[in-house]
């Protein structure tokens, strides 16, 4: 028997895997497991307010801190703000000199990998 935590549409379950005699495999499902709740959309920036470059989030975590302002100019790799994934916390930095256009994350929020975090001109 092999156990699994399946997400289904924001929906996560454990599920027990067991293979039978025929070579075949049976999955019963136990109930759903409370998910956390998913942090709410973030408004859209102002029209002209992005920049036009993004900084992005490499992994899925959660943001422990914003080291960074709108408005604030940077160097390359200064950090922006602090992502804790599995238990580690990741400075993301930016990726080149620049003007900070939008922080587009707080304290707090659950991140996907790929979402948008800040951006730069």
């Amino acid at each position: 028997m092999k156990n699994y935590t399946i997400t289904v549409n924001g929906n996560v379950y454990d599920v027990t895997v067991e293979e039978n005699g025929a070579g075949g495999v049976s999955a019963p499902v136990a109930a759903p497991v409370k998910a956390a709740p998913k942090a709410a959309p973030k408004a859209a920036a102002p029209a002209g307010a992005q920049g036009s470059v993004k900084v992005n989030a490499p992994m899925p975590g959660k943001i422990l801190k914003v080291s960074a302002s709108n408005g604030q100019a940077v160097k390359k790799g200064e950090v922006l703000l602090i992502l804790e994934a599995m238990k580690m916390e990741n400075e993301i930095v930016a990726p080149q000199d620049g003007t900070v256009a939008s922080i587009n994350v707080a304290v707090g929020d659950s991140v996907e990998a790929g979402a948008v975090l800040a951006t730069m001109n």
